[in-house]
Protein backbone atom coordinates (compact mmCIF):
# COMPACT_ATOMS: atom_id res chain seq x y z
CA UNK A 1 0.00 0.00 0.00
CA UNK A 2 1.52 3.61 -0.75
CA UNK A 3 2.01 6.10 1.74
CA UNK A 4 -0.53 8.08 0.37
CA UNK A 5 -3.28 5.41 0.50
CA UNK A 6 -1.99 4.87 4.22
CA UNK A 7 -2.67 8.52 5.15
CA UNK A 8 -6.10 8.64 3.39
CA UNK A 9 -6.90 5.49 5.82
CA UNK A 10 -5.63 7.39 8.90
CA UNK A 11 -6.73 10.51 7.74
CA UNK A 12 -10.73 8.64 7.34
CA UNK A 13 -10.52 6.98 10.20
CA UNK A 14 -10.10 10.10 12.47
CA UNK A 15 -12.38 12.39 11.16
CA UNK A 16 -14.71 9.69 11.79
CA UNK A 17 -13.73 9.54 15.18
CA UNK A 18 -14.03 13.74 15.53
CA UNK A 19 -18.08 13.12 14.20
CA UNK A 20 -18.62 11.04 16.94
CA UNK A 21 -16.76 13.48 19.39
CA UNK A 22 -19.85 15.45 18.44
CA UNK A 23 -22.39 12.72 19.32
CA UNK A 24 -20.30 11.98 22.97
CA UNK A 25 -18.71 9.09 22.31
CA UNK A 26 -15.14 9.38 23.05
CA UNK A 27 -11.51 7.73 21.69
CA UNK A 28 -11.74 4.92 23.81
CA UNK A 29 -15.54 4.01 22.94
CA UNK A 30 -14.63 4.58 19.11
CA UNK A 31 -11.11 2.42 19.42
CA UNK A 32 -13.21 0.06 21.19
CA UNK A 33 -16.16 -0.60 18.41
CA UNK A 34 -13.45 -0.22 15.78
CA UNK A 35 -11.56 -2.81 17.38
CA UNK A 36 -15.04 -5.02 16.68
CA UNK A 37 -15.24 -4.47 13.66
CA UNK A 38 -11.90 -4.69 12.15
CA UNK A 39 -11.61 -7.79 13.68
CA UNK A 40 -14.39 -9.28 12.03
CA UNK A 41 -13.58 -7.47 8.80
CA UNK A 42 -10.14 -9.41 8.94
CA UNK A 43 -11.70 -12.51 9.67
CA UNK A 44 -14.12 -12.10 6.96
CA UNK A 45 -11.14 -11.74 4.64
CA UNK A 46 -8.92 -14.63 5.71
CA UNK A 47 -12.49 -17.05 5.28
CA UNK A 48 -12.16 -16.17 1.38
CA UNK A 49 -9.38 -16.97 -1.38
CA UNK A 50 -6.30 -16.80 -1.61
CA UNK A 51 -6.92 -17.75 2.58
CA UNK A 52 -9.87 -20.05 2.41
CA UNK A 53 -9.37 -20.29 6.16
CA UNK A 54 -11.98 -21.73 8.40
CA UNK A 55 -12.79 -19.59 11.39
CA UNK A 56 -14.84 -20.48 14.61
CA UNK A 57 -17.26 -17.54 13.39
CA UNK A 58 -20.94 -18.50 12.81
CA UNK A 59 -22.46 -17.25 9.70
CA UNK A 60 -25.46 -15.59 11.27
CA UNK A 61 -22.49 -13.46 13.13
CA UNK A 62 -19.90 -12.80 10.06
CA UNK A 63 -18.81 -9.64 8.41
CA UNK A 64 -21.76 -10.07 5.36
CA UNK A 65 -24.52 -10.11 8.28
CA UNK A 66 -23.53 -6.68 9.01
CA UNK A 67 -23.15 -4.75 6.06
CA UNK A 68 -26.89 -6.14 5.10
CA UNK A 69 -28.82 -4.90 7.55
CA UNK A 70 -29.43 -0.86 8.40
CA UNK A 71 -31.43 1.61 11.17
CA UNK A 72 -32.66 -0.26 13.80
CA UNK A 73 -32.31 -4.19 12.73
CA UNK A 74 -28.64 -3.01 12.49
CA UNK A 75 -28.43 -2.19 16.40
CA UNK A 76 -30.35 -4.98 17.64
CA UNK A 77 -28.09 -7.48 15.36
CA UNK A 78 -25.17 -5.83 16.21
CA UNK A 79 -25.55 -6.20 19.99
CA UNK A 80 -26.74 -9.79 19.61
CA UNK A 81 -23.64 -10.62 17.82
CA UNK A 82 -21.48 -9.03 20.31
CA UNK A 83 -23.40 -10.63 23.04
CA UNK A 84 -22.30 -14.14 21.14
CA UNK A 85 -18.80 -13.96 19.58
CA UNK A 86 -18.17 -12.73 23.22
CA UNK A 87 -18.91 -16.49 24.86
CA UNK A 88 -16.00 -18.19 22.01
CA UNK A 89 -12.93 -19.44 23.18
CA UNK A 90 -9.28 -17.90 22.20
CA UNK A 91 -8.48 -14.88 21.12
CA UNK A 92 -11.90 -14.14 19.52
CA UNK A 93 -13.81 -14.93 22.87
CA UNK A 94 -11.06 -12.45 24.62
CA UNK A 95 -11.85 -9.29 21.88
CA UNK A 96 -15.72 -9.46 22.64
CA UNK A 97 -15.49 -10.65 26.45
CA UNK A 98 -17.91 -8.37 27.66
CA UNK A 99 -18.50 -6.30 24.54
CA UNK A 100 -20.78 -3.62 24.50
CA UNK A 101 -22.42 -1.29 21.97
CA UNK A 102 -21.51 2.45 22.49
CA UNK A 103 -22.97 4.07 19.10
CA UNK A 104 -26.11 4.80 19.41
CA UNK A 105 -27.02 6.44 16.26
CA UNK A 106 -27.72 2.83 13.94
CA UNK A 107 -26.83 5.60 10.89
CA UNK A 108 -23.52 6.33 12.52
CA UNK A 109 -22.84 2.89 12.72
CA UNK A 110 -24.02 1.90 9.28
CA UNK A 111 -20.90 4.57 8.30
CA UNK A 112 -18.37 3.12 10.48
CA UNK A 113 -18.95 -0.72 8.80
CA UNK A 114 -19.48 1.12 5.70
CA UNK A 115 -15.72 2.92 6.04
CA UNK A 116 -14.32 -0.78 7.32
CA UNK A 117 -15.52 -2.62 4.26
CA UNK A 118 -13.93 -0.55 1.82
CA UNK A 119 -10.54 -1.37 2.85
CA UNK A 120 -8.72 -4.80 2.38
CA UNK A 121 -7.51 -5.16 5.61
CA UNK A 122 -5.57 -8.44 5.40
CA UNK A 123 -3.46 -6.99 2.25
CA UNK A 124 -2.44 -4.10 4.23
CA UNK A 125 1.75 -4.40 5.78
CA UNK A 126 1.29 -4.96 9.91
CA UNK A 127 3.21 -1.65 10.10
CA UNK A 128 0.59 0.31 8.57
CA UNK A 129 -1.99 -1.29 10.55
CA UNK A 130 0.11 -1.18 13.74
CA UNK A 131 0.66 2.47 13.27
CA UNK A 132 -3.24 3.23 12.51
CA UNK A 133 -3.89 1.86 15.34
CA UNK A 134 -1.46 2.75 17.82
CA UNK A 135 -1.85 6.44 16.76
CA UNK A 136 -5.62 5.84 18.18
CA UNK A 137 -4.25 4.38 21.54
CA UNK A 138 -2.21 7.55 21.91
CA UNK A 139 -5.02 9.67 20.96
CA UNK A 140 -6.78 7.93 23.57
CA UNK A 141 -4.07 7.93 26.48
CA UNK A 142 -4.07 11.83 25.98
CA UNK A 143 -7.80 12.07 26.83
CA UNK A 144 -7.52 12.82 30.29
CA UNK A 145 -10.98 12.38 31.09
CA UNK A 146 -10.63 8.77 29.65
CA UNK A 147 -8.25 7.67 32.57
CA UNK A 148 -6.51 5.32 30.11
CA UNK A 149 -3.04 7.45 30.09
CA UNK A 150 -2.35 5.00 33.15
CA UNK A 151 -2.14 2.10 30.24
CA UNK A 152 0.28 4.01 27.98
CA UNK A 153 4.04 4.09 28.50
CA UNK A 154 5.10 6.67 25.96
CA UNK A 155 6.51 4.73 22.61
CA UNK A 156 9.78 6.64 22.89
CA UNK A 157 10.71 5.73 26.41
CA UNK A 158 9.91 1.88 25.41
CA UNK A 159 11.49 2.35 22.49
CA UNK A 160 14.93 3.75 24.08
CA UNK A 161 14.36 0.50 26.47
CA UNK A 162 14.35 -2.23 24.13
CA UNK A 163 17.64 -1.01 22.43
CA UNK A 164 19.58 -1.46 25.56
CA UNK A 165 18.13 -5.01 25.90
CA UNK A 166 18.81 -5.44 22.44
CA UNK A 167 15.96 -9.12 22.66
CA UNK A 168 16.97 -11.53 20.34
CA UNK A 169 14.96 -14.58 18.48
CA UNK A 170 13.98 -18.29 19.67
CA UNK A 171 13.68 -16.35 23.22
CA UNK A 172 10.52 -15.61 25.75
CA UNK A 173 9.44 -12.30 26.89
CA UNK A 174 6.88 -11.21 29.60
CA UNK A 175 5.34 -7.96 30.27
CA UNK A 176 2.97 -9.04 33.80
CA UNK A 177 0.80 -5.38 32.86
CA UNK A 178 1.07 -5.06 29.79
CA UNK A 179 -1.11 -2.38 29.60
CA UNK A 180 -1.99 -1.90 25.62
CA UNK A 181 0.50 -4.45 24.51
CA UNK A 182 3.66 -1.53 23.95
CA UNK A 183 6.48 -3.43 25.04
CA UNK A 184 5.88 -6.44 23.27
CA UNK A 185 5.20 -4.71 20.16
CA UNK A 186 8.53 -2.79 20.79
CA UNK A 187 10.38 -5.95 21.08
CA UNK A 188 8.29 -7.66 18.24
CA UNK A 189 9.37 -4.38 15.86
CA UNK A 190 13.10 -4.62 17.31
CA UNK A 191 13.72 -8.50 16.61
CA UNK A 192 12.18 -8.29 12.84
CA UNK A 193 13.90 -5.02 12.23
CA UNK A 194 17.23 -6.34 13.49
CA UNK A 195 17.76 -9.97 12.20
CA UNK A 196 16.97 -12.14 9.06
CA UNK A 197 14.20 -14.54 10.59
CA UNK A 198 14.08 -18.32 9.12
CA UNK A 199 11.00 -20.36 8.95
CA UNK A 200 11.40 -21.65 12.33
CA UNK A 201 11.90 -18.21 14.02
CA UNK A 202 9.33 -16.48 12.12
CA UNK A 203 6.49 -19.28 13.73
CA UNK A 204 8.51 -19.15 17.36
CA UNK A 205 8.11 -15.17 17.20
CA UNK A 206 4.10 -14.98 15.94
CA UNK A 207 3.42 -18.17 18.43
CA UNK A 208 5.35 -18.42 21.10
CA UNK A 209 7.52 -15.69 22.23
CA UNK A 210 5.02 -13.36 24.00
CA UNK A 211 3.13 -13.77 27.35
CA UNK A 212 1.33 -11.07 29.47
CA UNK A 213 -1.13 -9.96 31.77
CA UNK A 214 -3.98 -7.35 31.63
CA UNK A 215 -7.00 -7.77 34.22
CA UNK A 216 -8.97 -4.43 32.65
CA UNK A 217 -10.88 -6.33 30.44
CA UNK A 218 -11.15 -2.98 28.14
CA UNK A 219 -7.09 -2.68 27.79
CA UNK A 220 -6.51 -6.12 27.34
CA UNK A 221 -9.11 -6.15 24.63
CA UNK A 222 -7.01 -3.32 22.74
CA UNK A 223 -4.04 -5.09 23.86
CA UNK A 224 -4.60 -8.38 22.42
CA UNK A 225 -6.33 -6.06 18.98
CA UNK A 226 -2.78 -4.13 18.75
CA UNK A 227 -0.90 -7.28 18.51
CA UNK A 228 -2.82 -9.36 16.01
CA UNK A 229 -3.02 -6.57 14.13
CA UNK A 230 0.77 -6.37 14.33
CA UNK A 231 0.98 -9.85 13.11
CA UNK A 232 1.70 -11.52 16.62
CA UNK A 233 -0.75 -14.46 17.62
CA UNK A 234 -4.05 -15.33 15.01
CA UNK A 235 -7.77 -15.30 15.14
CA UNK A 236 -8.30 -18.77 16.31
CA UNK A 237 -4.66 -19.20 18.31
CA UNK A 238 -4.62 -19.39 21.96
CA UNK A 239 -4.82 -16.61 24.12
CA UNK A 240 -0.98 -15.11 25.62
CA UNK A 241 -2.61 -12.32 27.27
CA UNK A 242 -4.03 -13.70 30.66
CA UNK A 243 -6.83 -11.75 32.28
CA UNK A 244 -5.64 -13.03 36.23
CA UNK A 245 -3.92 -10.80 38.03
CA UNK A 246 -0.32 -11.86 37.64
CA UNK A 247 0.73 -11.43 41.41
CA UNK A 248 -2.27 -13.50 42.60
CA UNK A 249 0.36 -16.54 42.11
CA UNK A 250 3.64 -18.37 40.56
CA UNK A 251 2.31 -19.78 37.60
CA UNK A 252 5.54 -21.84 37.01
CA UNK A 253 6.23 -19.55 33.96
CA UNK A 254 10.21 -18.89 33.58
CA UNK A 255 10.99 -15.98 30.41
CA UNK A 256 13.90 -14.32 28.92
CA UNK A 257 12.93 -11.17 29.22
CA UNK A 258 10.91 -9.26 31.35
CA UNK A 259 9.65 -5.39 30.01
CA UNK A 260 7.37 -3.77 32.14
CA UNK A 261 5.81 -0.57 33.37
CA UNK A 262 3.66 -1.96 36.54
CA UNK A 263 0.21 0.09 37.40
CA UNK A 264 1.31 3.26 39.12
CA UNK A 265 -0.19 4.09 42.91
CA UNK A 266 0.28 1.49 46.03
CA UNK A 267 -2.24 -0.39 46.32
CA UNK A 268 -3.04 -3.56 44.87
CA UNK A 269 -6.39 -3.39 42.14
CA UNK A 270 -8.32 -6.51 43.03
CA UNK A 271 -11.70 -5.84 44.37
CA UNK A 272 -14.05 -8.24 46.62
CA UNK A 273 -18.12 -7.87 47.72
CA UNK A 274 -18.64 -6.91 51.43
CA UNK A 275 -21.82 -8.92 53.13
CA UNK A 276 -23.65 -5.85 51.42
CA UNK A 277 -22.98 -6.61 48.30
CA UNK A 278 -20.96 -3.68 47.70
CA UNK A 279 -17.61 -3.82 46.12
CA UNK A 280 -14.50 -2.50 47.76
CA UNK A 281 -11.06 -2.03 46.81
CA UNK A 282 -9.09 -4.82 49.34
CA UNK A 283 -5.74 -3.42 50.86
CA UNK A 284 -4.31 -6.51 49.43
CA UNK A 285 -1.17 -8.17 50.40
CA UNK A 286 0.37 -11.35 48.41
CA UNK A 287 1.49 -14.20 50.94
CA UNK A 288 3.98 -16.06 48.23
CA UNK A 289 6.19 -18.52 49.49
CA UNK A 290 8.50 -16.83 46.69
CA UNK A 291 8.80 -13.48 47.87
CA UNK A 292 11.06 -11.82 50.28
CA UNK A 293 8.69 -9.47 51.96
CA UNK A 294 4.89 -9.67 52.67
CA UNK A 295 3.82 -5.76 51.68
CA UNK A 296 0.50 -4.15 50.38
CA UNK A 297 2.98 -1.94 47.84
CA UNK A 298 1.68 -3.22 44.62
CA UNK A 299 5.54 -2.36 42.74
CA UNK A 300 7.30 -4.15 45.54
CA UNK A 301 5.09 -7.04 45.26
CA UNK A 302 5.77 -6.71 41.15
CA UNK A 303 9.50 -6.58 41.56
CA UNK A 304 9.34 -9.48 43.74
CA UNK A 305 7.12 -11.63 41.01
CA UNK A 306 9.69 -9.86 37.93
CA UNK A 307 12.50 -11.87 39.35
CA UNK A 308 10.63 -15.06 39.45
CA UNK A 309 9.62 -14.70 35.91
CA UNK A 310 12.91 -15.04 34.79
CA UNK A 311 14.56 -17.48 34.03
CA UNK A 312 18.22 -18.05 35.85
CA UNK A 313 19.98 -16.13 33.70
CA UNK A 314 16.55 -13.94 32.29
CA UNK A 315 16.45 -10.20 32.32
CA UNK A 316 14.40 -7.18 33.06
CA UNK A 317 13.98 -3.70 32.55
CA UNK A 318 10.84 -1.88 34.68
CA UNK A 319 9.38 1.63 35.07
CA UNK A 320 8.87 2.17 38.78
CA UNK A 321 7.85 5.39 40.73
CA UNK A 322 10.75 7.03 42.78
CA UNK A 323 8.97 5.13 46.32
CA UNK A 324 10.80 1.62 45.39
CA UNK A 325 14.13 3.58 45.25
CA UNK A 326 14.13 5.20 48.85
CA UNK A 327 10.94 3.33 50.92
CA UNK A 328 12.08 1.73 54.14
CA UNK A 329 10.71 -1.88 55.32
CA UNK A 330 9.28 -4.30 52.65
CA UNK A 331 11.15 -1.78 50.55
CA UNK A 332 14.57 -2.21 52.03
CA UNK A 333 14.20 -5.82 52.32
CA UNK A 334 13.47 -5.97 48.57
CA UNK A 335 16.42 -3.47 47.51
CA UNK A 336 18.63 -5.95 49.25
CA UNK A 337 17.51 -9.36 47.97
CA UNK A 338 17.63 -7.55 44.62
CA UNK A 339 21.18 -6.28 44.76
CA UNK A 340 22.46 -9.64 46.43
CA UNK A 341 20.34 -12.26 44.09
CA UNK A 342 20.72 -10.43 40.63
CA UNK A 343 22.88 -7.72 38.89
CA UNK A 344 21.39 -4.58 39.47
CA UNK A 345 23.34 -2.86 36.70
CA UNK A 346 21.63 0.24 35.81
CA UNK A 347 19.19 2.64 36.80
CA UNK A 348 17.80 5.75 34.61
CA UNK A 349 15.95 8.23 36.60
CA UNK A 350 13.48 9.40 34.45
CA UNK A 351 12.16 13.65 33.90
CA UNK A 352 8.77 14.35 34.54
CA UNK A 353 6.22 15.58 32.02
CA UNK A 354 6.36 12.11 29.97
CA UNK A 355 3.83 10.30 31.44
CA UNK A 356 0.47 10.88 30.24
CA UNK A 357 -1.09 10.49 34.10
CA UNK A 358 0.75 13.41 35.74
CA UNK A 359 2.28 13.51 38.90
CA UNK A 360 4.60 10.71 38.27
CA UNK A 361 8.35 10.33 39.29
CA UNK A 362 9.37 7.30 37.50
CA UNK A 363 12.99 5.27 36.69
CA UNK A 364 13.87 2.43 34.67
CA UNK A 365 16.06 -0.39 36.46
CA UNK A 366 18.22 -2.84 34.71
CA UNK A 367 18.69 -5.99 36.42
CA UNK A 368 19.99 -9.73 35.12
CA UNK A 369 18.68 -12.36 37.19
CA UNK A 370 21.33 -15.29 38.30
CA UNK A 371 21.87 -19.09 39.95
CA UNK A 372 22.37 -19.33 43.47
CA UNK A 373 25.40 -17.68 45.09
CA UNK A 374 26.61 -16.95 49.07
CA UNK A 375 28.28 -13.60 47.72
CA UNK A 376 26.20 -11.12 45.86
CA UNK A 377 25.66 -10.54 42.95
CA UNK A 378 25.91 -6.55 42.37
CA UNK A 379 29.10 -5.47 42.10
CA UNK A 380 28.16 -1.99 41.08
CA UNK A 381 25.13 0.15 40.25
CA UNK A 382 25.30 3.09 37.05
CA UNK A 383 22.89 5.49 37.24
CA UNK A 384 21.62 8.11 34.60
CA UNK A 385 20.33 11.31 35.66
CA UNK A 386 17.87 12.22 33.21
CA UNK A 387 15.88 14.24 35.55
CA UNK A 388 17.92 17.24 36.94
CA UNK A 389 17.29 20.21 34.81
CA UNK A 390 15.47 18.92 31.76
CA UNK A 391 12.23 19.68 31.45
CA UNK A 392 9.67 17.69 28.81
CA UNK A 393 5.91 18.37 28.39
CA UNK A 394 3.49 15.95 26.67
CA UNK A 395 1.83 19.01 24.27
CA UNK A 396 4.74 21.33 23.12
CA UNK A 397 8.41 19.58 24.06
CA UNK A 398 7.17 16.02 24.23
CA UNK A 399 9.65 13.08 24.78
CA UNK A 400 11.78 12.05 21.36
CA UNK A 401 13.31 8.72 20.83
CA UNK A 402 16.30 10.64 19.84
CA UNK A 403 15.88 12.35 23.86
CA UNK A 404 17.73 8.56 24.78
CA UNK A 405 20.38 8.31 22.49
CA UNK A 406 23.05 9.65 25.33
CA UNK A 407 21.90 7.41 27.57
CA UNK A 408 21.60 4.41 25.30
CA UNK A 409 25.40 5.25 24.40
CA UNK A 410 26.32 5.47 28.03
CA UNK A 411 24.41 1.72 28.71
CA UNK A 412 26.81 0.57 25.86
CA UNK A 413 24.65 -2.17 24.86
CA UNK A 414 26.92 -3.88 22.98
CA UNK A 415 28.85 -4.40 26.13
CA UNK A 416 27.60 -3.05 29.15
CA UNK A 417 30.83 -4.48 31.16
CA UNK A 418 32.76 -1.63 29.37
CA UNK A 419 31.84 1.78 30.05
CA UNK A 420 32.90 4.96 31.73
CA UNK A 421 31.59 7.86 34.00
CA UNK A 422 30.89 11.12 32.16
CA UNK A 423 30.65 11.98 36.48
CA UNK A 424 34.26 13.73 36.97
CA UNK A 425 34.13 15.18 40.45
CA UNK A 426 36.72 18.29 38.91
CA UNK A 427 36.07 18.81 35.81
CA UNK A 428 32.62 17.41 34.84
CA UNK A 429 30.44 17.27 38.25
CA UNK A 430 27.43 18.02 35.82
CA UNK A 431 28.20 14.78 34.32
CA UNK A 432 24.70 12.97 34.18
CA UNK A 433 26.63 8.89 34.13
CA UNK A 434 28.02 7.82 37.17
CA UNK A 435 29.15 4.59 38.94
CA UNK A 436 28.53 3.24 42.87
CA UNK A 437 29.60 0.48 44.44
CA UNK A 438 28.07 -2.09 45.84
CA UNK A 439 29.31 -0.97 49.33
CA UNK A 440 28.70 2.27 48.49
CA UNK A 441 25.04 1.76 48.22
CA UNK A 442 24.45 -1.04 51.22
CA UNK A 443 25.69 1.81 53.79
CA UNK A 444 23.34 4.50 52.56
CA UNK A 445 20.41 4.98 54.65
CA UNK A 446 18.37 1.94 54.40
CA UNK A 447 19.94 0.88 51.16
CA UNK A 448 18.48 3.59 49.88
CA UNK A 449 18.76 4.61 45.58
CA UNK A 450 17.40 7.06 45.61
CA UNK A 451 20.18 9.08 44.45
CA UNK A 452 21.15 12.53 42.85
CA UNK A 453 24.23 14.83 42.57
CA UNK A 454 23.83 17.31 40.00
CA UNK A 455 22.55 21.05 41.47
CA UNK A 456 19.36 21.69 40.82
CA UNK A 457 19.67 24.88 38.58
CA UNK A 458 15.76 26.07 39.31
CA UNK A 459 16.86 26.16 43.25
CA UNK A 460 20.23 27.94 42.92
CA UNK A 461 19.49 30.53 39.80
CA UNK A 462 16.43 32.94 40.23
CA UNK A 463 17.88 35.25 37.39
CA UNK A 464 17.68 31.76 35.02
CA UNK A 465 14.69 30.56 35.51
CA UNK A 466 12.89 28.07 33.42
CA UNK A 467 9.37 28.94 30.87
CA UNK A 468 6.35 29.84 32.95
CA UNK A 469 4.61 26.74 31.47
CA UNK A 470 7.80 24.44 32.71
CA UNK A 471 6.95 26.08 35.90
CA UNK A 472 3.08 26.05 35.66
CA UNK A 473 3.76 22.10 35.02
CA UNK A 474 5.92 21.43 37.70
CA UNK A 475 3.46 22.73 40.15
CA UNK A 476 0.89 20.58 38.82
CA UNK A 477 3.21 17.54 38.61
CA UNK A 478 3.74 18.56 42.90
CA UNK A 479 0.29 18.80 43.09
CA UNK A 480 -0.84 15.46 42.07
CA UNK A 481 1.85 13.63 43.17
CA UNK A 482 1.14 15.04 46.72
CA UNK A 483 -2.91 14.12 46.03
CA UNK A 484 -2.13 10.40 45.66
CA UNK A 485 -0.34 10.37 48.67
CA UNK A 486 -3.53 11.84 50.65
CA UNK A 487 -5.34 9.66 48.89
CA UNK A 488 -3.22 6.77 50.29
CA UNK A 489 -3.59 8.04 53.48
CA UNK A 490 -6.97 8.36 53.35
CA UNK A 491 -7.50 5.16 52.63
CA UNK A 492 -5.74 4.39 55.31
CA UNK A 493 -7.65 6.46 57.85
CA UNK A 494 -10.73 4.96 56.48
Amino acid sequence: MSENNTSSVVSKIWSFCNTLRDDGVGYGDYLEQLTYLLFLKMAYEFSKPPYNRTLPIPEKYNWDSLTEVKGAELEVHYNELLRELGKNKGILGQIFTKSQNKIQDPAKLSKLIDMIDKEQWSTMGADIKGQIYEGLLEKNAEDVKSGAGQYFTPRPLIKGIVKCLRPEPMKTISDPACGTGGFLLAAYDYIVQNYSLDKEQKHFLKYKTFFGNEIVANTRRLALMNMFLHNIGDIDSDNFISSADSLIADTGLRVDYVLTNPPFGKKSSMTFTNEEGEQETDDLTYNRQDFWATTSNKQLNFVQHIRTLLKSDGRAAVVLPDNVLFEGGAGETVRKKLLETTELHTILRLPTGIFYKPGVKANVIFFDNKPASKDPWTKEVWIYDFRTNIHFTLKKNPLKVDDLDEFIKCYNPENRHDREETWKPDTNPEGRWRRFSYEDIVNRDKTSLDITWIKDKSLADLDNLPDPDELANDIVENIEAALESFREIMVKLS
